[in-house]
């Protein structure tokens, strides 16, 4: 398998610099990258530098914390695509699923999902770091009733990244309805295969070039 090919290029530090934008996306191309992910302020000039490549641009919405109202997240997600943005990273409403409060979830990752609709693929976060394995599989499966493409296990910003466990009941919980997305944490070429291995279909990580060179 070639794993570059699941590689989403991540770099969401604020205080990442134009310089390391361009450096970024000439990696992307160079590696053969999946995506490259980066924070909005860098979005219009990641699309412009990899707009002749086969490396798309995702971006993230209500990162890293999801408490954003829904017509914020619906709005920044217009935004993306008018922007460039290929592929919107979005983070859960953590409150509302923890207080079972499920319709808001739904509505909130649907808001997302309709911006977006046949303009840019969806994943949707659940800082899997922060809910019980209860609250996991239902995060997931209300993701999928609001028509994401892909569950993200995690922002990189809580407590900690992905685990082979939380990729394991992702996708027990998603079955072949949606991607899996393991970010956070994934440092060399045998966490990939361990992520790919529990089920991860894409991985986020801001180590690629130290993996792959």
């Amino acid at each position: 398998m070639n794993f570059a090919k699941l590689i989403d290029h991540t770099l969401l530090s604020p205080q990442v610099t134009e310089k390391e934008i361009i450096n970024l996306c000439q990696e992307a191309k160079q590696y053969g990258f999946a995506s490259v992910c980066v924070i909005p302020l860098w979005l219009k000039l990641s699309a412009q530098l990899l707009r002749d490549s086969d490396v798309k641009v995702c971006t993230v919405i209500g990162f890293p914390l999801g408490a954003n109202t829904l017509d914020t997240k619906a709005f920044e997600a217009k935004d993306a695509i008018l922007n460039g943005a290929k592929e919107i990273d979005t983070v859960i409403n953590i409150g509302a699923l923890k207080s079972e409060n499920y319709a808001l979830v739904e509505e909130d990752i649907r808001s997302v999902v309709n911006a977006a609709r046949g303009n840019a693929l969806v994943k949707v976060i659940i800082e899997a770091c922060l809910l019980t394995n209860e609250e996991k599989v239902r995060a997931c499966e209300i993701a999928v009733s609001a028509g994401a493409d892909y569950v993200k296990t995690s922002t990189g910003f809580s407590l900690h990244g992905a685990t082979v466990e939380d990729v394991m009941i992702m996708r027990q919980a998603v079955g072949a309805k949606a991607g899996i997305k393991a970010s956070g944490g994934v440092r060399n070429k045998d966490d990939i295969k361990s992520m790919v291995d529990a089920g991860a279909s894409r991985i986020g990580t801001s180590s690629a070039v130290k993996i792959f060179a």
